[in-house]
């Protein structure tokens, strides 16, 4: 996805908004080519206007030798015939205003297409995007969060999605989706340098809404030989063969959580209506920006959101300095599909939940995503998940 270099984190947000979703910021050269070597398939890098036009200039001459398929777009406060010129010899493609986000826009679709031409037919293709949930606190819903937006943006088919357990020593999203996997990620530890999808799929477990899992360990001492690196080719092999890959993590800033954010194209952060959860979701949102995680691609999932508790929405969106994306309220519906191992999204379409997920999922994507047709099935599995997976005898 492309990249933008820029060290004024003030302009980045309208930057990024005039960028194609997935987009990210670095505030250092060193981050950007680390970025390309990472990523073959990046097409254009946008710096940014605090950049001085030295500066800019000596990066777009790197490039356009030691990356030819990369267009580069140069954005300036101001500039005039003599700035062209340098630009046009030192190899960069657009000379663009930093306010003319729509010129900043165009400028890109017209790098993707010079891309397209130079790869060729089939060359080039759309690479997956990372979808990672997070949540600085545990017990907030982001495993049961993660379950159902995964579903809602596979569509019943219509798209490829993985789902991964990053919460290597207690992951739950096997267990919330009833499976029984027979391969998890701790089969393809020690294989950094032989990580390929076709590898990949052979450890992932299906799930029957057309969902791929690939499960955490079922051991906690396995986490110690999950290294970030593992966890970069996966999401990376992953990338090649899914639509989006939707990424459950521990409620931590562990190094598996931060390799997956280091790769995510868009973060969901849950968070919950009670002080000591929105105190460390805002000390992780500093953090992240500090990081230059998913900046400007970041969406707000509150979770529980019921008015009784005394917290508003307003006051979450006035703390966090963030909108809230999506909200779920409490229900026993959930609890109770989630205990059943049909998720609300599978079992209950319609249900309010499942039409906050879907409309999180909607805002992930960029696209319009329609509930799904509430089925005969689609009533029985409701029915079945009042008993639970503790009932006895029939009995609740």
């Amino acid at each position: 996805m492309p990249v933008l270099v820029e060290t004024d984190s003030g302009v980045v947000p309208s930057l990024l908004r005039a960028m194609p979703a997935g987009s990210h910021a670095v505030a250092a050269a060193d981050r950007m080519y680390l970025w390309l070597d990472q990523h073959s398939d990046e097409y254009v890098v946008t710096l940014g206007p605090s950049l001085t036009l030295e500066l800019a200039l000596s990066y777009a001459e790197d490039l356009r030798i030691a990356k030819p398929t990369v267009s580069v777009v140069l954005l300036r406060n101001a500039y005039d015939t003599e700035t062209l010129t340098r630009a046009m010899h030192a190899g960069v493609r657009d000379v663009v205003s930093a306010d003319d986000e729509k010129g900043l826009t165009k400028a890109i679709e017209r790098a993707h297409q010079l891309y397209l031409a130079l790869r060729g037919p089939g060359g080039a293709r759309a690479m997956g995007r990372v979808v990672t949930v997070f949540s600085p606190k545990g017990g907030v819903g982001k495993t049961t969060s993660s379950v159902n937006l995964a579903l809602a943006l596979s569509d019943k088919g219509a798209r490829k999605v993985c789902l991964v357990d990053l919460d290597l020593a207690f992951g739950d999203v096997a267990i919330t989706m009833q499976l029984f996997p027979t391969h998890s990620i701790e089969q393809a530890v020690g294989s950094e340098d032989s990580i390929d999808l076709a590898m990949i799929e052979g450890l992932l477990t299906r799930h029957q809404d057309s969902l791929n899992v690939l499960a955490a360990p079922a051991h906690p001492d396995v986490r110690e030989r999950v290294t970030p690196l593992l966890i970069s080719r996966i999401l990376r092999a992953l990338r090649d063969g899914f639509d989006y890959v939707v990424v459950d993590t521990s409620p931590s800033f562990d190094d598996a959580t931060l390799t997956a954010l280091d790769e995510t194209d868009e973060c969901v952060i849950v968070a919950t209506l009670d002080v000591p959860t929105l105190k460390n979701v805002k000390v992780a949102l500093e953090t992240m920006d500090m990081l230059n995680i998913a900046r400007g691609h970041r969406h707000l999932l509150l979770n529980r959101a019921d008015d009784e508790v005394g917290i508003s929405v307003d006051k979450v969106e006035q703390i966090l300095g963030m909108p809230v994306a999506s909200q779920v309220r409490s229900a026993m519906d959930i609890a109770a599909a989630t205990n059943s191992g049909t998720p609300i999204v599978s079992g209950n379409p319609n249900h309010p939940a499942s039409r906050a997920y879907i409309e999180l999922a909607s805002t992930v994507t960029g696209e319009p995503i329609s509930a799904p047709v509430f089925t005969a099935d689609a009533t029985e599995a409701v029915a079945r998940s009042r008993g639970g997976l503790f009932r006895r005898n029939g009995r609740s």
